[in-house]
């Protein structure tokens, strides 16, 4: 899949599930429940026990329509190599230029961390595909807002603070997707093989996202 494809399917579906866990046994189920649910886009983040072997052995079992990314990627050799492992995308909770440049020279889609505006400009200068706004929780909405001002063109993704009942205030906003972990991905389901519980909120989020889409 091309980064132009993943780039697209990622603003198509708008939700980014950023799956953080200590069984990596447990994560093609997760990963299947909120399928079902609509959420096809998945970050794994490097606090996953061995994240690495696991993106690459998601990315040849999952089916095509799932987008397997890494996420706390915050070194270029880290990127390079979730980027050998297969990752479709790779997002960073800071701005490193030199993450930035290896997601360039292999033409994989690339999520930088950014809060201020400066940094923001910055990310996207350096050739940054979508701006992930970390942490979102004390900004808000309005801040997306605001910053849709200067940079029309620029986009961007909340992290940190997004729930399913506030998803459409994000894109509203005008965030293009928002990355969503622990109100989407609810641990005691998981812990207790409740993955019914996963799908029923990933259906909430999408649909939420896709009102607020339609305006």
């Amino acid at each position: 899949m091309t980064k132009e494809t993943v780039l697209k399917t990622i603003e198509e579906y708008g939700v980014v599930a950023v799956i953080r866990m200590k069984d990596p046994k447990k994560l093609a189920a997760v990963i299947d429940a909120v399928r079902q649910g609509g959420v096809k886009c998945i970050e794994i983040t490097m606090t996953v026990p061995g994240a690495v072997e696991s993106i690459r052995t998601l990315t040849s079992t999952m089916p095509p329509d799932v987008l397997i990314g890494a996420g706390t990627v915050t070194t270029p050799a880290i990127a390079e190599e979730v980027i050998a492992a297969g990752a479709q995308f790779v997002v960073s909770p800071v701005l490193n230029l030199d993450v930035i440049a290896v997601c360039r020279k292999h033409h994989v889609a690339c999520m930088p961390g950014c809060y201020t505006p400066t940094e923001i400009f910055t990310a996207w200068n350096a050739g940054a595909d979508v701006c992930k706004v970390f942490p979102a929780t004390s900004l808000g909405p309005k801040y997306f807002k605001d910053l849709s001002g200067p940079f029309p063109h620029i986009k961007l993704m909340p992290t940190g603070g997004v729930t399913i009942g506030n998803v459409g205030e994000w894109i509203s906003a005008g965030a293009v997707a928002v990355g969503i972990g622990s109100d989407l991905l609810d641990k005691a389901a998981i812990d207790e093989g409740r993955y019914e519980v996963l799908t029923e909120r990933a259906a909430k989020m999408y649909a939420n996202f896709l009102n607020a889409k339609k305006g």
